[in-house]
């Protein structure tokens, strides 16, 4: 995080001497259980650039340890900064670059072994990410592909953190693919498991409650995503508190209560979180969603689903762009009836 002692303890609100300490003993400390989780929330919530260089330092080291020969670093340094540079990308929903960024190193990368097996897992990881965001979820290539490849390999460089996340976003690709049933148990399973963050597990509770939506199942689904709210509030994460609303929104819709819909819908969209493209049409499509449930706003929330259809064109977003022109489509099966 290229802190000073100082500083970096006042952060994690410790004693400067503390940190001093575990600098002076290195591999030798074991943090309590406590101290462990402050330290997970810190790189949890660092830069992607300071996430990627914790990883990096800690493969060389996991190497040395095991008495390999160290890298010569050639490649690995700029493989690396482009794969922070996909990662912005990708939120920025620039896949053109995300992909030329990404994919060159999955075609040649400079080693898979140690540290570059490591960047060749998370290359394989964005480029899921990339997959995902524009619909191509299944198939030779696709998201879930992508996924899997990269867990695997995580497992065997034994990054546990890293395999769960890459489960739980496997647990997204079920659900996209309409394997409900399979991706609850496994968001089920992802919101205890002490291998995340309490980040991701909440992320896990709110997903369990999207799975259990689309099988009718609306007041165990609130009660999961208001459990996933109140720890988002807790952890401070304003963006996935926006989207757990965003989604309430959505359950109070499908349950009739379409004035609570609205008034979730408003708190999302007070956060300012809707700063990316991505973010911005999902935020419409629910509230287009919650207008065409009612005769008498049905035309503004056509007008709505518009406006964030034009957006998924212009960014390619296939997913959110199949999802718009089903609620359409259900729209219009109700007003024939």
């Amino acid at each position: 995080m290229r802190l000073s002692v100082r500083d970096f303890a006042h952060k994690l609100g410790i004693a400067p001497r503390t940190v001093s300490y575990w600098e002076a003993r290195g591999a030798a400390i074991t943090p309590l259980p406590e101290t462990q989780e402050i330290l997970d929330t810190a790189l949890e919530t660092a830069s992607p650039a300071a996430q990627q260089r914790f990883h990096n330092q800690a493969a060389t080291a996991t190497r040395e340890a095991l008495g390999a020969a160290p890298y010569d670093g050639a490649g690995l340094s700029d493989w690396s900064e482009d794969l922070e540079r996909a990662r912005e990308a990708v939120a920025r929903q620039n896949f053109t670059l995300a992909a030329r960024l990404t994919e060159r190193w999955l075609a040649a990368p400079p080693t898979t072994e140690g540290m570059g097996a490591e960047l060749f897992a998370l290359s394989l990881l964005l480029a899921g990410d990339l997959r995902r965001d524009q619909g191509q979820v299944i198939g030779p290539g696709s998201a879930e592909h992508c996924y899997r490849a990269a867990a695997s390999l995580f497992a065997s460089l034994g990054l546990a953190r890293r395999h769960a996340q890459t489960e739980l976003v496997l647990g997204v690709v079920a659900e996209m693919c309409g394997n409900l049933e399979v991706a609850t148990a496994a968001y089920q399973t992802l919101s205890d498991d002490d291998r995340l963050s309490h980040r991701d597990q909440a992320r896990a509770r709110l997903w369990v409650g999207t799975a259990l939506t689309k099988q009718g199942q609306h007041e165990s689904a609130a009660e999961w995503m208001s459990a996933a709210t109140i720890a988002f509030d807790r952890l401070g994460e304003v963006e996935d508190w926006s989207v757990a609303q965003q989604k309430l929104g959505l359950v109070h819709r499908a349950a009739g209560r379409l004035d609570q819909a609205h008034a979730a819908l408003s708190a999302a969209e007070a956060t300012g979180a809707a700063a990316t493209p991505l973010q911005q049409v999902r935020l419409w499509t629910a509230r287009g969603h919650v207008l065409i449930s009612d005769r008498a706003t049905q035309d503004e929330g056509e007008a709505i689903l518009d406006e964030a259809l034009a957006v998924t064109a212009r960014y390619g977003l296939g997913h959110q762009r199949r999802s718009i022109e089903a609620i359409r489509a259900g729209a219009g099966r109700r007003t024939r009836r």
